[in-house]
């Protein structure tokens, strides 16, 4: 037995069906207004997805150093009132006082996921007669690769690293005539000297990483150092990135160390990024009201048309409740209609994007994220406008006196 079709939605479609050229013309705006919104928003989470890539896999999301050093006053100048002339102290390489106590503390967090103790310092690396100064970092290889994947830029050897092994940067293996296999001699300021043995060459993408780069095992970088038993730095990772500065203050307010976060040390890029996500949200808020105008527009138009329509249906016994459902129901299936032809031609014109977009090196200027829920919140955002902007025509055509309408 088939279902009867309400009036309202009955006379809804025909409606629709008889101002063709309207209905194609309110169709268009719709569709290009949601395709420029999903355009925008799914490139926007292609862009931060890459910059989150770039930036959060090659730093922890929070280290936690020893504070500086406190100035200390040298001199008073002539005056009794006067103010002390302060120095600030040379910054010597500490460790992080009860480090062992921190690092738990930290791992004890919800909020936090990793926790990885390093020893960091300069040092002299020397093959032959070639040799060039680095910045060595001693790392636990088991935590370490959590909050920086080094694995992920090893473009010759493996990430070994025991007390034996050293990685280095692509560039600097090239300046000293070395690769994967060779022995090399570490000499730190302290003045201990060891032999290793590279396992590994990594690629950052950047120039000056590669050139200067160089990681070994935990325990060999304290005793090169001279820190046997401590710590330069903590590398935190948390599972909220966006909560980092937040849980770097209080793991600063609670224990004596200086928390940076990835948010404080990378706060131009952050402010960019942010602004990119305001842009993007007035973007959707204009072209949201100029499609709301539009589908306004064309339903006033169309009780003006139909007036003596709607007064026979009137006369004929149609409630003020029918009439307004006819032309909310119009309005929301114009909103849902577009949205879903916008949709498409958002994503496809992304995807089109995406593969004539490249950078200098050819890779992808940023992440294809065709993300379902873009879509869905598109079709709900422009259904709800439609609804929303046909609440006005509608309520004019429920107003209508039925004799005054059909006297024209």
């Amino acid at each position: 037995m088939n279902r009867i079709v309400p009036v309202d939605w009955m006379v809804a479609l025909r409606f629709l069906k008889e101002g063709r050229m309207q209905t194609l013309f309110i169709l268009g705006g719709i569709a290009i207004g949601v395709a420029v919104i999903v355009f925008m928003s799914a490139m926007l989470a292609g862009l931060e997805q890459n910059f989150i890539k770039r930036v959060l896999t090659s730093q922890a999301h929070i280290q936690l150093l020893p504070p500086d050093q406190v100035a200390r006053p040298l001199r008073f100048a002539s005056g009794i009132h006067a103010d002390p002339i302060i120095q600030r102290p040379s910054q010597r390489i500490r460790s992080v006082d009860q480090w062992q106590k921190v690092t738990d503390a930290a791992r004890s967090m919800e909020e936090v996921a990793v926790v990885s103790p390093n020893a960091s310092g300069s040092a002299l690396l020397t093959r032959g007669d070639a040799s060039r100064s680095v910045s060595m970092t001693g790392v636990v290889p088991e935590t370490y690769f959590l909050v920086v994947r080094l694995p992920d830029y090893i473009v010759d050897g493996q990430p070994r690293l025991t007390s034996e092994d050293i990685l280095i940067g692509t560039d600097l293996a090239r300046d000293i005539g070395a690769v994967v296999g060779d022995k090399v001699n570490v000499t730190a300021a302290s003045g201990a000297r060891r032999t290793l043995t590279i396992t590994g060459l990594l690629d950052f993408g950047n120039k000056g990483a590669n050139m200067r780069a160089a990681f070994v095992a935990l325990r060999t970088a304290q005793s090169l150092i001279g820190m046997v038993g401590g710590v330069t730095s903590i590398d935190v990772t948390v599972r909220d990135i966006y909560a980092a500065e937040t849980v770097a203050q209080r793991i600063a307010a609670e224990h004596p160390v200086q928390a940076d976060s990835w948010i404080k040390t990378n706060a131009q890029f952050f402010s960019a990024m942010r602004a990119q996500i305001a842009t993007n949200t007035l973007i959707r808020v204009f072209v949201g009201l100029s499609v709301a105008f539009g589908i306004a527009a064309v339903l006033i138009v169309s009780v003006i048309q139909r007036s003596k329509d709607i007064g026979i249906l009137r006369a004929m016994g149609a409630r003020r409740g029918q009439l307004m459902r006819v032309f909310l129901i119009q309005g929301g299936l114009l909103g849902f209609a577009g949205s879903l032809i916008g949709a498409a031609m958002g994503l496809g014109a992304l995807v089109y994007w995406h593969s004539i977009a490249r950078q200098a090196d050819g890779k992808e200027l940023f992440p294809l994220v065709l993300d379902a829920s873009l879509v869905a919140s598109a079709a709900v955002m422009a259904t709800a406008v439609g609804v929303l902007a046909a609440a006005m025509p509608a309520v004019r055509a429920a107003r209508l006196d039925p004799v005054v309408a059909i006297r024209g």
